[in-house]
């Protein structure tokens, strides 16, 4: 059993910046691709920043060139930097993990991110 918890969420302005952070249990990142989606009031859940298979990342089009997904295996801890905050950022922001198999896949607990313009 995998268990995903998340931190750094909360309120900031407009531009501003906020730093997530997922801490796993245990060493996973070998067997699992990390990623962090995201979902806002009344719409779909979507792709915010991903790992790929091959080691590379994956970004949703409105959050390229202002979030960055990041690692530490050390800390079995992934990151996601957000800059330039807008209003439509507001959601709330999940860890997920899945399997390269992708038979199975875990997920935190969510952590709320609200952006005030």
């Amino acid at each position: 059993q995998v268990q995903l918890v998340e931190s750094g969420g909360g309120l900031v302005q407009a531009g501003g910046s906020l730093r997530l952070s997922c801490t796993a249990s245990g060493d996973i990142f070998s067997m699992y691709v990390m990623g962090w989606p995201r979902q806002a009031p009344g719409k779909e859940r979507e792709l915010v920043a991903r790992f790929t298979d091959g080691g590379g990342s994956r970004y949703g089009d409105s959050v390229k060139g202002r979030f960055t997904i990041s690692r530490d295996h050390a800390k079995s801890t992934v990151y996601l930097q957000m800059n330039s905050l807008e209003a439509e950022d507001t959601a709330v922001y999940y860890c997920h993990a899945e399997h390269l198999s992708k038979l199975r896949d875990y997920w935190g607990q969510g952590t709320q991110v609200t952006v005030a313009s």
